[in-house]
């Protein structure tokens, strides 16, 4: 498989190691996609949280939790998403990375309703003048991703949980923005940097 989409040398020594490069190819015949199936849309629609991987130009690797409502994340192309990005702790280390390597790895996990994983592998962008910033409601900025590999991945180990209730600090509409309380601690109450404007919509968004 000289065009995979997944595998670089460093699988495939292992593969090769464990006797597991069939199966590994097959999977990726079956499963490999460069295009988001409706079912993938609505599953990446329906999250309420994902896990973002990135890097910096070096390769040092970076790793983030990113959540909001159900449909924060959209699907936008048949090989493009786009999520928002809200007021945080001014440290962008994901988005920072996005500025020097592109290259980013998306992990959606359904721990409620039944055990399910889908990855997304391509290349960001983000903007501050998106088209999109004018119906997010919170956002501060729009990344939107380019697609290389999506694919699905066996959820045998995926606990089931119960989701108690949703974050206090997710964008609603018609709402101030709640304050996380380590911005009011001494430590730091002096030093945090504005919020920035953004759409607030209203009760009947």
């Amino acid at each position: 498989m000289p065009d995979s989409l997944l595998y670089h040398e460093g699988n495939r020594r292992l593969q090769d190691a464990f006797d597991s490069r069939r199966i590994s190819d097959r999977l990726e015949e079956k499963l490999a996609r460069r295009t988001f199936t409706a079912d993938d849309k609505s599953f990446i629609e329906s999250a309420i949280y994902f896990f973002l991987a990135t890097a910096n130009a070096d390769g040092r690797p970076d790793c983030s939790f990113k959540g909001g409502a159900p449909g924060f994340v959209r699907v936008t192309a048949p090989d493009e998403l786009a999520f928002p990005d809200y007021d945080g702790n001014g440290m962008f280390k994901s988005l920072g990375n996005l500025q020097v390597n592109p290259s980013v790895g998306l992990l959606f996990i359904d721990m409620h309703v039944r055990p399910r994983r889908l990855r997304v592998n391509g290349e960001a962008s983000i903007s501050r003048q998106d088209p999109l910033l004018a119906n997010t409601i919170g956002a501060q900025l729009i990344v939107r991703v380019k697609a290389r590999a999506i694919f699905p991945n066996c959820p045998r180990y995926i606990p089931k949980l119960q989701l108690v209730e949703a974050s206090e600090y997710t964008p609603q509409p018609g709402r101030d923005p709640a304050e996380p309380a380590w911005k009011g601690f001494d430590d730091f109450k002096g030093y945090v940097h504005p919020r920035q404007p953004t759409h607030r919509g209203s009760q009947d968004t």
